[in-house]
């Protein structure tokens, strides 16, 4: 670690990698919450698309990335809220003229190509430069400022919409802000690991952290945790033994989910035991957060 430390390039790709791992899976938490595990893969083409803009235009590929993915989340809590598709047909359309426009648009920027196009898709976190990380800062306290200030009722928007609605909750605000926050999250993290693969750094540390955890506030905690880690660790990883950085962190965040499985079903195990000596209820499934944390719940 001391000697990948020396270079300039890797301390700027550990803090990406740490801001990412960190922020990625708290929005994943709602996501995941609300059946929306696939809505970051649909921003990220889209932001595919700002990418080329940014080229195209010669200005930061990184703004005009988070342009058009937040227009795209609008977009697509639009179709939701209003039109008669629903939002699987939402996502596909995201997809589909996500991806094209982007490699349409970057044949057409000067000096665009296969290679520019690639470390989008797949993340180049070691070509990180200073503006980068300035920036990715920028969206990261944005990120997490939101998601604390709506904190509360988006939790109750994620386990129940009409529950939030007869609360009086703005449901079609609420749900924009989880949409628009989702999507600055992919912007941010496309450079470590790819708009490919940034859907994973935001929903498998929170499948992870479900499989050990039973409160909503311990689960973003242990997401953002196991996010963190499996971001050093793929990075360092990626360094040692000359492999692609993105890859090598969601394969770590895979291996974690497959061990947190195991352990929480040991753990559900020894739980089950031990009430049922006592005559006690169940744990709730895993996967699934208790329904009592609504009242008082905030990340």
């Amino acid at each position: 670690m001391a000697e990948m430390l020396q270079l300039d390039f890797m301390r700027r790709a550990l803090l990406a990698a740490v801001l990412v791992g960190m922020v990625a899976p708290v929005i994943g938490t709602f996501l995941v919450q609300r059946r929306l595990a696939l809505l970051g893969d649909g921003i990220g083409h889209v932001a595919l698309t700002g990418v080329a803009m940014g080229f195209l235009t010669s200005t930061s590929p990184i703004i005009t990335a988070a342009i058009a993915a937040a227009a795209g989340a609008g977009l697509i809590e639009l179709i939701r809220a209003r039109a008669r598709a629903s939002g699987d047909i939402a996502l596909a359309l995201l997809f589909y003229g996500g991806i094209a426009g982007g490699v349409v648009l970057i044949g057409l920027a000067p000096g665009g190509g296969i290679a520019t196009l690639n470390s989008y898709l797949f993340g180049s976190v070691t070509t990180v430069s200073t503006e980068d990380i300035v920036l990715v800062v920028l969206l990261a306290v944005l990120v997490l400022g939101v998601v604390g200030y709506f904190g509360r009722e988006l939790f109750v928007l994620c386990q129940d919409e009409e529950v939030a609605r007869a609360h009086g909750l703005p449901v079609r605000l609420l749900s924009l802000v989880i949409a628009v926050t989702a999507a600055l999250t992919v912007v941010l993290a496309m450079r470590v690991v790819g708009v490919l693969l940034v859907s994973a750094l935001m929903v498998v540390p929170v499948a992870a952290a479900q499989q050990l955890t039973r409160s909503f506030r311990v689960t973003v905690a242990v997401a953002m945790a196991v996010g963190t880690a499996s971001a050093v660790g793929g990075l360092s990883t990626a360094y040692y033994v000359d492999v692609a950085p993105g890859a090598a962190i969601v394969l770590l965040t895979l291996a974690v989910f497959v061990a947190a499985v195991a352990g929480g079903y040991l753990l559900r195990g020894a739980r089950g035991a031990a009430r049922a000596g006592r005559g006690g209820a169940e744990d709730p499934a895993p996967g699934t957060i208790p329904q009592t944390e609504q009242g008082g719940a905030a990340t």
